[in-house]
């Protein structure tokens, strides 16, 4: 779907400009009464409506770049679950990643202000469907909390939507989700094997997705998993 809203939202633009030069062109002709004046209007009008288009694009492009929305495309799902949890951190959340096996329809459980938060990550290719507003909906119940969210680095089907709302589950998108990490951190970048939030880079492990950090051995210091002795995962600090 992600792709089909793209191709939408290209026609609706390109129809958008075709009818503004249209009516660009009749009411430069109204003023002027010359086909020449009106080809030269028309003429700098389509220059200025593409240059803006332009530098739209690049913005957009450059936020996209900036959000590292295309590293969390990359993550696994117990990944991006730590990434999420890091991320509602810096909001000032107290977060903690449910267990792994048995969660009961939750990933995370948030707090704030006496508030509880269940959330359902979902990090996916394809749109997510009904089956995640579900089951946060019986996490909600389990865990006793106030609130019930979706968290996707993708979008929502439309039944998805409405379930959403009449359960009162709030479904986070990929584009809230971009626009919540660079509120979080303006103008962030982030490297291959790092999530970067509030100017904190959290190495998170390739193998189980915890954070990594930083220990000290016999041959100095390493890099491991916060997770051991479940993980055992390693990496160089350098």
């Amino acid at each position: 779907m992600s792709k089909r809203r793209t191709k939408k939202q290209q026609r609706e633009l390109e129809e958008g400009i075709k009818g503004l030069i249209g009516m660009v062109g009749l009411g430069s002709y109204w003023f002027t009464r010359s086909i020449y004046q009106t080809g030269i209007i028309m003429g700098i009008a389509l220059i200025l409506i593409i240059a803006i288009a332009i530098y739209k694009k690049n913005k957009r492009n450059e936020r996209l770049r900036n959000s590292g929305i295309s590293e969390i495309d990359a993550m696994d799902g117990i990944q991006f679950e730590h990434y999420l949890k890091e991320l509602y951190k810096s909001k000032g959340y107290a977060a903690e990643v449910t267990s792994a096996s048995g969660d009961y329809g939750g990933d995370l459980l948030l707090s704030k202000e006496g508030r509880k938060v269940v959330v359902q990550a979902k990090r996916y290719s394809k749109d997510v469907g009904i089956k995640a507003v579900q089951e946060v909906v019986g996490a909600k119940a389990y865990y006793s909390a106030d609130e019930a969210w979706v968290v996707s680095n993708s979008y929502f089907t439309k039944a998805a939507k409405e379930l959403a709302k009449k359960s009162n589950v709030v479904l986070v998108d990929r584009d809230e989700l971009i626009e919540s990490i660079l509120g979080s951190n303006p103008g962030m970048k982030r490297e291959s094997s790092s999530v970067t939030v509030s100017g904190n880079a959290v190495t998170v492990c390739s193998k189980c997705g915890s954070p990594m950090v930083l220990k000290t051995g016999k041959r100095g210091k390493f890099l491991g998993c916060s997770n051991f002795p479940n993980c055992r995962f390693t990496q160089d600090a350098g």
